[in-house]
């Protein structure tokens, strides 16, 4: 493939060169999904050219991980890989996630906590009811809006029961998982070369590129050359390809999400293990806990504007209850995307593509979603890049919303502690987007419809716009006069179904992976 829109002539001889540059978990997942799709037995389109994959990457002691969380895709991407839970979660030391409770982050409104659970197929018989109740608690009528309490996931979490249903249960439960990032990567790479990815160790000293500017080879350390035909950046905040070689613009997030910083320490696994991520809202940003099963990961996202490292660590470890000297490990984030997500014959993915902080832990949500919309335009466009200005319009959009997402979170806080919240909460740099969505709830207006005009319902759907606003309880004061009707909570028995639905679920003691 070339940045002309030709179609080279591949043969068994000289097949197409995928080359991947760096691993991880982003590197690995890219490896595993081009796999299934392109070689071994999958690989008989006649129309599809011979292809070989290889990923390249510096040979590192790997760190201990303090534990990332992840969408229900992490689900279907093992799915599509054909890899079971019993296989890969143990391994992962991975425990199921069903929720992300959020805690500190609107004390005026009374709320120490809210939950925001993962929709599942048997909520599509009460998330009506949640968003009716959160339309009519807007003009004042006293609805039950806790999120939470409108979806199973929500009542699995509070009682402690694991997403694993029974076979005579009919619906299909979502769910994600916590787990160790580095372990994830090492099992994806023995999964990736099984399936014939070949893998090779050596650091990246030097991008060639060719006499078009596409990028040609990559020179290794012991002056090793791999050459390509598609490459793909997976080299973190580096992007040493489609940054660095191929001058690809960055477009920062900064004016509208603050933090830059991280500081993690790993911690005693609980003795029961939460089946949620908890993001606890501190003095200049947020602390995540992230049960795994041989630990706690912990850290804190902080803006470096307003808290120094020194008083960030400071924070977290008297915020876990941690002896001061206890030993922190620091992190810097670049916070925004890539203009363009394919450049020539480059794919970013991963943090080189771009990163939006980890708030909703959508980054491997996006290098899935990044590697499976490259595989439908590649293929649609027979192996060039003739859909290349698609799939760029159609990544740098969804980057933008899942964005738009996040800064609400900062938007609607009622901390009044310090000028980090005061600052977050006055600023009005935000997209259109997310501008006409504010006004639609404020003004009463249907909020389904005016996501679905905006084009927002692939990203975050109403069913979490309104628990957002819900669970930041940004209502007006509750009307004097109530007709004690319309609580579609009460009068639909949305608790004791719910309820009723658990029971099927086994309870949760400190051992999750099934």
């Amino acid at each position: 493939m070339n940045s002309a829109q030709t179609k080279p002539q591949y043969s068994k001889e000289r097949p197409m060169r995928i080359v991947i540059a760096g691993g991880g978990t982003a590197g690995w997942m890219a490896a595993n999904l081009f796999a299934k799709k392109w070689l071994g037995s999958q690989s008989d389109d006649p129309a599809r050219p011979p292809i070989e994959i290889c990923l390249v990457e510096s040979p590192v002691i790997g760190i201990i991980g303090v534990g990332e969380g992840s969408t229900p895709s992490l689900k279907r991407f093992f799915e599509i890989i054909d890899v079971p839970e019993s296989e890969w979660m143990p391994r992962c030391n991975a425990t199921y996630k069903v929720n992300i409770k959020f805690a500190g982050w609107s004390p005026a409104s009374n709320i120490e906590s809210y939950s925001h659970p993962f929709t599942s197929q048997v909520d599509t018989f009460t998330y009506k009811a949640f968003n009716v109740n959160c339309r009519t608690r807007r003009y004042g009528l006293d609805t039950h809006v806790t999120p939470a309490d409108f979806y199973l996931n929500g009542v699995l979490a509070a009682q402690h029961r694991l997403p694993i249903a029974p076979d005579n249960f009919p619906f299909k439960v979502e769910y994600g998982y916590h787990f160790d990032a580095y372990l994830m990567g090492s099992m994806l790479c023995d999964m990736g070369t099984k399936r014939g990815v070949k893998h090779i160790q050596g650091k990246i000293v030097e991008v060639e590129t060719a006499s078009n500017g596409d990028i040609g080879a990559l020179v290794l350390e012991n002056n090793q050359k791999v050459e390509g035909d598609l490459f793909v950046d997976c080299t973190g905040f580096a992007s040493l390809l489609i940054g660095k070689t191929l001058n690809t613009p960055f477009e920062s997030f900064s004016e509208n999400l603050f933090n830059d910083s991280a500081v993690v320490v790993a911690t005693d696994k609980l003795e029961t293990l939460p089946l949620e991520t908890l993001s606890t809202a501190l003095s200049c940003g947020w602390a995540w806990r992230i049960p795994l099963q041989n630990r706690t990961g912990n850290g804190y996202v902080y803006s470096s504007k307003y808290i120094t490292p020194e008083k960030a660590s400071q924070e977290l470890l008297e915020h876990l209850g941690l002896d001061p000297a206890t030993e922190t490990r620091h992190l810097k984030m670049r916070v925004g995307q890539m203009s363009q997500h394919w450049v020539k014959n480059c794919l970013a993915v991963g943090l080189s593509q771009g990163f939006i902080e980890p708030l909703e832990a959508t980054a491997l949500h996006l290098v899935q979603i990044t590697c499976e919309a490259f595989i439908d335009r590649f293929e649609k466009g027979q192996f060039t890049n003739a859909h290349q200005r698609a799939f760029n319009e159609a990544m740098h959009f969804r980057f933008e919303r899942v964005r738009d997402y996040i800064v609400a979170h900062y938007k609607l806080n009622t901390r009044d502690d310090t000028q980090y919240w005061r600052d977050n909460r006055n600023n009005d740099v935000m997209s259109n987007h997310l501008k006409s969505v504010m006004s639609v709830w404020y003004q009463k207006q249907d909020m389904a419809s005016e996501i679905e005009r905006l084009n927002l319902h692939h990203h975050f759907d109403v069913n979490s716009w309104n628990a957002i606003f819900a669970g930041y309880g940004v209502f007006p004061d509750i009307a004097p006069n109530q007709p004690n009707t319309g609580d579609h909570y009460l009068e639909q028995n949305i608790g004791d179904f719910l309820t009723r639905c658990a029971k099927n679920f086994p309870k949760s003691e400190s051992m999750q992976a099934h």
